[in-house]
């Protein structure tokens, strides 16, 4: 059976983050958290990692492949009382486009110490040119550096990021969780 081309391209921070096929194994466990199409949780597949893609609406999610490394749950983390995740399991976590400060605390403990984060989405300043507009989306500057300010930062950029006629204020964050 032929492979499912995807539409959508991993982001740019995980594709041309050079060092990471030194930092996961196939052993890895990564988290795609608010995954939408799964074109980043693709990516690690595609390494031989095992993925849990999460998202309150799964019926986007187009996998790269199908196979025992998969898993899918369709959790809507934004709810009263929403289903928790696991503490220490996962060596990667990436989270783009998603932003949802009470599931913040989480986050950090369903990552295993030694683990990454990889974590991108929207500052205040998009407001200025687009969507999102609300304020409760959007980071303030330099919220994100200081949420992993105790972890090894690898990279960090805040500002206006992409090709013109589609850039947005982002900030974006790889780091390592300490040991």
């Amino acid at each position: 059976m032929a492979e499912k081309k995807l539409k959508a391209k991993t982001a740019a921070l995980i594709s041309e983050f050079t060092a990471l096929k030194d930092l996961i194994t196939p052993d890895s466990h990564v988290l795609d958290l608010a995954c939408g199409t799964g074109r980043n949780g693709n990516w690690f597949l595609e390494q031989g990692c095992h993925v849990t893609f999460i998202d309150r609406d799964l019926s986007k999610l187009e996998l790269c492949q199908a196979n025992h490394k998969v898993e899918r749950l369709e959790w809507d983390l934004e709810t009263e009382n929403p289903p928790k995740l696991p503490v220490n399991r996962y060596d990667v976590a990436v989270v783009f486009n998603y932003l949802h400060r009470p599931l913040l605390p989480q986050i950090i403990d369903a990552i295993k110490p030694g683990g990454l984060i990889f974590y991108e989405t929207f500052t205040r300043q998009q407001a200025t040119i687009g969507r999102p507009r609300n304020p409760n989306f959007l980071l303030k500057e330099t919220e994100l550096k200081a949420l992993f300010a105790n972890w090894r930062c690898l990279h960090y950029s805040e500002g206006l990021l992409g090709e013109l006629t589609s850039a947005s204020y982002k900030a974006q964050i790889i780091a390592q969780k300490p040991l």
